[in-house]
């Protein structure tokens, strides 16, 4: 295809199919009909094969009605076995008309028929051996058959999965041969033979009579297909009951082919349409006599390779001058003005393809602005090392952080009076949220949720001193929440010139008698949950967050959890939580959910918290740190 790469053959002939479907042909005559071997004919006169008695019925009742010729798009390679003059029948019928019978090219010669087949001849005005299509052998039907015909033939087509091109003439062996439809208008019209000639490149004709058909230089022709119309078909079962009207077939060229979904002769069209194979043979002929072609010009490949030359110029002094928003909307105005180049050529028959010079415009386009970028992108680099050594930093400062926060499931491992469950995801790498769980003594495990104002590393910060202080003072021997947060407010108070603070809730559960002693320093309220009962928030409060009020005296309350009741703490990061339409998850969806896990375990509640969090937030960014701990009673 000259200067087009090969990769793009496949490309090109999908452009192609896009005009077609754009623009498909309309038909101005209708010199061709279509008598169908169709289901109802199959119907009522038996499965195919038929006997060619049947067949010489058919021909005979066409031939009565003074058709311009007959084509039979099929081969009787086999004799007849219902009856041994069954052939002979069949000939004498064909004989009197205008009838071709079919060929069927082979990429093999067939032993029965060594030598080329018998065809009207072919002139060649030539200086050079055409490249056309070449069969080494060939079907066709019975002797007796094909020489009662007045023509003969090709019935094949190259198409593998599209029709899109099909040859009007090839050689089989040394011999051109015509196709079916090209054969039809030369038995018509009455002249002796065809001529091709040869003016160079692409400008090839065939002649028929008067007729100058525009061809390819392999002899093919592209389609120009029309809509898949019912009017171009008569079913033959009206044709052999003798209800179809004379005119209908009187001085037209008459196809006789299959369409009988059983046969399987239907073909795929540029346009996506599965039509009988047959009717691309008429459609052919209503391209030929409307005069309608689709020819891909010798200078085809250069007018391509010209276009994107003039389009690279165009990008090569544009691109470097422009923002790079603006030199894209230049790229779309040449592309789209590569495809309505495109168009406007298909409508006067010529096939350009605008996907080569499109795909190369928009490579050079990608070279260019990277050429131009580059040096934007040269200062960007040492931004983005930087910014990846604070991201390593960040990372190793998240692995000590987590690292801080205990493991209940070890911690507590083979525990059987208690069971605690905690869960902490961060909304970035580094947060302000913390827990903590550890057995003061062998009666009472302590267990701490806590939430720092901000995000980000000055909270992790403070929100690591907050839990070792913490920790350290509960380690002290002190069991009761309310002192341990009003010693740890007055400590953490005293260095704290940024001025933060600290939401916490603590809890110490003797896990003996399921005494649950606890403060809430200005933390989301938790939720105690009895067996057989119903989830309800403990609002009692000890004071304001840590931090707030310096030297402030924090008081404790407490609940008596029977054997299988729980404790759910979290932070705001669940209750806050928000979607892409920026609604809160809530207190009221946190205890409808807790009231359907009423018996389970610490860890399936956390993690249903979690999983109905993550639900809700869909897509939405985590709008801040998420935190639970999960602390249940059991007997012995």
């Amino acid at each position: 295809m000259g200067l087009e790469p090969a990769p793009l053959a496949g490309l090109r002939d999908a452009v192609f199919d896009a005009y077609q479907k754009l623009m498909p042909r309309v038909r101005s005559t209708m010199p061709a009909v279509i008598v169908a071997i169709d289901e109802r004919t199959l119907d009522t006169r038996g499965q195919w094969p038929w006997p060619r008695t049947v067949m010489a019925e058919l021909i005979t009742a066409i031939n009565k009605a003074r058709p311009a010729a007959v084509g039979v798009d099929f081969l009787f390679v086999e004799p007849d076995r219902s009856s041994p003059t069954a052939d002979a029948t069949f000939a004498r019928a064909i004989q009197p008309g205008k009838v071709v019978m079919g060929i069927a090219g082979l990429e093999y010669r067939d032993r029965r028929y060594p030598f080329p087949p018998g065809v009207a001849p072919t002139k060649v005005s030539s200086m050079r051996d055409l490249p056309l299509r070449r069969f080494d052998g060939h079907l066709q039907s019975r002797p007796e058959i094909n020489k009662a015909a007045d023509g003969r033939g090709l019935i094949s087509s190259d198409a593998k999965v599209i029709v899109r091109r099909v040859p009007l003439v090839a050689r089989i062996g040394g011999v051109i041969v015509p196709a079916l439809s090209v054969e039809m208008i030369r038995v018509a019209a009455g002249v002796p033979l065809l001529r091709l000639t040869d003016r160079g490149g692409e400008r090839v004709t065939l002649g028929v009579g008067n007729l100058e058909i525009p061809v390819q230089s392999d002899g093919s022709l592209y389609v120009w297909f029309g809509q898949h119309d019912e009017e171009r078909f008569i079913s033959a079962e009206d044709i052999l009951s003798g209800t179809a009207a004379p005119e209908l077939l009187e001085n037209k060229l008459v196809l006789i082919g299959m369409t009988g979904l059983g046969l399987l002769d239907f073909q795929t069209t540029a346009l996506g349409e599965r039509i009988p194979g047959v009717e691309i043979h008429a459609q052919i002929l209503e391209q030929i006599f409307d005069g309608e072609y689709l020819r891909r010009p010798t200078a085809a490949s250069w007018i391509e390779a010209a276009l994107l030359a003039v389009a690279g110029l165009v990008l090569v002094f544009s691109v470097p001058a422009l923002r790079p928003w603006v030199s894209a909307s230049l790229l779309v105005a040449i592309v789209m003005a590569l495809v309505a180049g495109g168009i406007g050529a298909f409508r006067f028959g010529l096939l350009i393809s605008f996907a080569a010079p499109a795909i190369g415009a928009a490579f050079l386009y990608a070279t260019l602005l990277a050429s131009t970028l580059a040096e934007a992108d040269r200062q960007r680099r040492a931004l983005r090392e930087a910014q990846a050594r604070v991201a390593g930093e960040l990372e190793a400062a998240r692995r000590i952080q987590m690292g801080l926060l205990p493991a209940p499931d070890e911690l507590f491992a083979g525990e059987r009076r208690f069971a605690l469950a905690a869960l902490l995801e961060p909304a970035r790498t580094v947060g302000g949220d913390f827990y903590d769980c550890f057995m003061v003594d062998e009666r009472h495990v302590f267990f701490l949720v806590g939430d720092v104002s901000g995000k980000g590393l000055a909270a992790s910060l403070f929100m690591a001193l907050s839990k070792s202080l913490l920790k350290s003072i509960a380690l002290r021997g002190v069991r009761d929440p309310a002192d341990i947060f009003t010693q740890a407010n007055s400590e953490i108070s005293r260095d704290n010139r940024e001025s933060l603070f600290v939401t916490a809730f603590a809890g110490v559960l003797d896990i003996e008698t399921g005494r649950l002693a606890y403060c809430s320093a200005g933390h989301e309220p938790p939720v105690a949950c009895q067996p057989g009962g119903k989830p309800e928030r403990l609002m009692a409060s000890g004071g304001p967050p840590l931090c707030v009020i310096r030297n402030f005296r924090y008081e404790s309350s407490n609940v008596h959890l029977e054997p299988g009741g729980w404790l759910c703490a979290v932070t705001d990061g669940v209750t806050e939580a928000m979607n892409e339409k920026n609604e809160l998850y809530g207190s009221v969806h946190l205890m409808e959910l807790l009231a359907t896990l009423a018996g389970a375990t610490p860890e399936a509640i956390v993690a249903a918290v979690r999983d109905s969090v993550r639900r809700f937030a869909g897509s939405a960014e985590q709008s801040d740190d998420l935190t639970l701990v999960c602390a249940r009673f059991s007997e012995r």
